[in-house]
């Protein structure tokens, strides 16, 4: 790694000049620039990117240089029609890089590839629909067919979609929580009974402690490093944990503040950071709170809130028994975080009133994910900090309506009183078993148990784990369908029949019979916002998500279902009113998200001692975890996949990444150096890499090794060049999450071959 590199600050100059280079070279600067003012503003588009929340009071430039990048690929003059199509097979596209695909520009209009068939050709939005429809009908059961969703689709969107899906008779909707955030709302919900996080942007002025577990905001959700930078330069304390250290939790330059901009002062934001170990994250939070108890021991009464212990929690003696039986020795081996490290973070937490802790992916894609997540809740409870002003729970969710989506239905395990509200409303029986998850969803297509994927929104074929066995999946498919702006490989990696349905963009403008229409969009802090495209749309055959969805429940389901389509695709208005008496919460939505600030969602009891949560018991509950088994044999590694700062969850802008010092090529591992000289290997070698599961090895080839900044015994590469090395099979206990983050591995030079076990 360059060393000057390492030494730089997150964001500053070098931030502003990526955002404006990758406007002016796809959009063009003064189009992109015009569109762009627009972004996050009243009145305005809601970023397509991450799901970082708005100010109340929002500034001139509310977008980061990720969100830029987002809106240049998505205003991109390019364009993808017909005539690419008859030059390009999908043989021959299958060749390209998923980073060419996507550069290719937005898709004008449906194109279709029949069975047999090579090429894509135009088709008719009728008749698109009517194929779909046909195979449809073709099935056995409506349970042999998938649906998948992305978490860019907007509320709207979502809410017809599963009601067209469990008209049709299954709840099979799996979505991209199923691959990210799955394990934080089982674990809140198992603890607090709210499946969401529990803090506002606005809890961030008043913490006067934050704690960042598994996250890189700096490259992954940019607008959070303003709130940091606040809350640092008031004095609160920050704690960051993660194997990497991210250069922005570091020190951060605001672009927007001029003597950071020039390079001429940043903000040291890290108190404490503490390099945990791939997967010791469990360790690690259990002793920083073994330390908390025993600064409660030397000072008793005066730490623990115990009259919230005794009012509002359940299960605290269990719980400290067991963290009282556990050793030093084994929480230091397995997280590789020293013990006095650990008591600066408990003693960062006890003298701070306020504590919000966050986390991302780092921490909920693991075999015990959920465990992770329940310690969090552990470490809160202990001195109240959930349920009361500049306090609790933030999950940070890395994409756009992830979390709206799950709030709208879409999820294979509703909620009874859920179903039970949708079935008055519309006048049907919704169905009740359980559908496939993303995981059951791949399974169920690679075993013939389903024959049709429809994806609204996403790039299922590479986002998912063990892309060879999933592709194969795919493959195996009568017909595939996806709603999309830009090519990817998900639409190569075909069913034996094949539909691209291209859809608006988020900054486009949606006009239905003369009147522009408007979505809502439900961000990290269950805040939902009004979004309304700006620009003209990139051809006049793209339709909205809600027009594509309406049109596909009418023809697959005709008079079967009395539900007036054409009329809510007309006017979104009248899909709101369907949702306030649906959802909970939602009373009265067309009113609200029209008021400033948008709709808070109330997902906490009010403050105070008393608290009362929504729990069976009315209070929340300690958890008891054991230490995750983290064995690895002589010469193995664990390791993590992560994203590059020129990346957007599958979307490569560019082969760089910029704040790690990697240019030209993404098929890297970052080893730590002393773990280089171990393999006998040197940095800039090439490596295979082989991960091994249950008995199982899969390999990926060519990746260069880098010499970083990484724990001992632990090795990191990109998602999702690496995500074949991830098992099908390897998920998170209670959640079904997919292992990215912990994948046992081993490593061999380029071209040798592996040597013969002795008999």
């Amino acid at each position: 790694m360059n060393e000057k590199d390492q030494g730089l600050a997150g964001g500053g100059f070098t931030s502003v000049l990526a955002a404006a280079e990758a406007v002016s070279r796809k959009a063009g600067l003064v189009r992109g620039a015009g569109t762009l003012w627009r972004m996050n503003q009243e009145h305005g588009f809601d970023c397509p990117g991450c799901a970082w929340p708005d100010p109340e009071r929002r500034g001139a430039i509310e977008f980061c240089e990720n969100g830029a990048k987002h809106l240049a690929h998505e205003a991109t003059r390019r364009r993808v029609g017909p005539e690419f199509f008859s030059r390009w097979s999908v043989s021959n596209l299958l060749e390209k890089s998923d980073q060419w695909l996507e550069e290719q520009g937005r898709l004008t209009c449906p194109v279709w590839k029949p069975v047999g068939a090579d090429h894509y050709q135009p088709i008719e939005w009728p008749k698109a629909f009517s194929r779909v429809a046909e195979v449809l009908g073709g099935l056995d059961s409506p349970h042999q067919a998938i649906f998948y969703t992305s978490g860019r689709t907007s509320n709207e969107a979502a809410f017809l979609y599963q009601l067209f899906v469990r008209q049709l008779g299954t709840n099979n909707l799996p979505d991209c929580s199923n691959l990210c955030h799955e394990s934080s709302g089982t674990a809140l919900s198992e603890t607090i009974g709210v499946g969401k996080g529990t803090v506002g942007l606005g809890d961030f002025a008043h913490a006067d402690a934050i704690f960042l577990l598994g996250q890189n905001p700096g490259t992954n959700h940019p607008r959070m490093m303003t709130t940091l930078e606040a809350a640092k330069r008031r004095g609160c304390r920050i704690v960051a944990i993660n194997p990497l250290r991210e250069r922005a939790l570091v020190r951060f330059a605001h672009p927007q503040k001029a003597l950071e901009l020039m390079g001429l002062t940043t903000t040291a934001i890290a108190d404490l950071f503490l390099q945990v170990r791939v997967g010791g994250d469990v360790a690690l939070l259990k002793g920083v709170m073994k330390e908390v108890l025993e600064i409660e021991d030397r000072a008793p009464g005066q730490v623990l809130d115990w009259d919230f212990l005794r009012e509002s929690t359940l299960a605290f003696d269990a719980f400290r028994d067991a963290l009282l039986a556990e050793r030093w020795e084994d929480l230091v081996a397995q997280s590789g975080i020293s013990r006095e490290e650990m008591r600066q973070a408990a003693q960062i937490y006890c003298a701070a009133e306020r504590v919000i802790v966050c986390w991302a992916m780092g921490l909920t894609q693991h075999r015990h994910a959920v465990a992770n997540v329940q310690e969090i809740v552990n470490l809160l409870l202990l001195r109240g900090n959930i349920g009361r002003q500049g306090a609790g729970a933030c999950p940070v969710r890395g994409h756009s309506n992830v979390q709206g989506d799950r709030t709208m239905g879409i999820w294979e395990r509703p909620d009874a009183g859920f179903l039970y509200r949708l079935g008055q409303e519309f006048d049907f029986e919704p169905p009740r078993a359980h559908g496939f998850d993303s995981v059951g969803a791949i399974r169920a297509m690679h075993e013939g148990r389903a024959h049709l994927f429809f994806g609204l929104g996403g790039n299922f074929a590479v986002a998912t784990p063990d892309a060879t066995y999933t592709e194969r999946a795919l493959r195996r498919c009568r017909l595939t369908a996806h709603v999309s702006t830009t090519l990817n490989r998900s639409h190569l990696v075909a069913g034996q029949e094949s539909l691209i349905l291209p859809c608006l963009a988020r900054s486009e403008r949606d006009v239905v019979g003369g009147k522009p229409q408007l979505v809502t969009i439900e961000d990290s802090m269950a805040v939902v916002r009004v979004s309304q495209g700006q620009r003209e749309p990139a051809s006049p055959h793209l339709r909205s998500e809600v027009a594509i969805v309406a049109g596909l429940a009418r023809a697959a389901l005709g008079k079967k279902s009395s539900v007036a389509w054409e009329d809510l695709a007309a006017d979104y208005d009248r899909i709101r009113e369907h949702i306030a008496n649906v959802v909970s919460g939602f009373a009265q939505m067309n009113r609200r998200v029209r008021e400033p600030g948008g709709m808070a969602l109330s997902v906490l009891p009010a403050g105070g001692k008393r608290r009362v949560f929504a729990t069976a018991s009315r209070r929340a509950r300690f958890t008891v975890h054991r230490l995750p088994k983290l064995a690895l044999e002589p010469g193995q590694l664990l390791l993590t996949t992560l994203r590059s700062h020129d990346q957007f969850n599958t979307t490569i802008y560019s082969e760089d990444d910029r704040y790690r010092g990697i240019r030209g090529g993404r098929r890297v591992v970052f080893l730590h150096p002393e773990d280089v000289v171990a393999q006998g290997l040197h940095d800039g070698d090439r490596v295979d890499l082989t991960s091994h599961f249950d008995g199982e090895k899969r390999t990926v080839r060519g990746f260069r090794v880098v010499a970083y900044d990484v724990p001992r015994g632990c090795a990191a590469a990109y998602f999702p060049e690496a995500n074949p090395l991830v098992p099908v099979g390897s998920v998170a206990e209670g959640s079904r999450t997919p292992t990215y983050k912990s994948i046992v591995i081993s490593l061999l030079r380029s071209g040798e071959e592996p040597a013969l076990a002795r008999p």
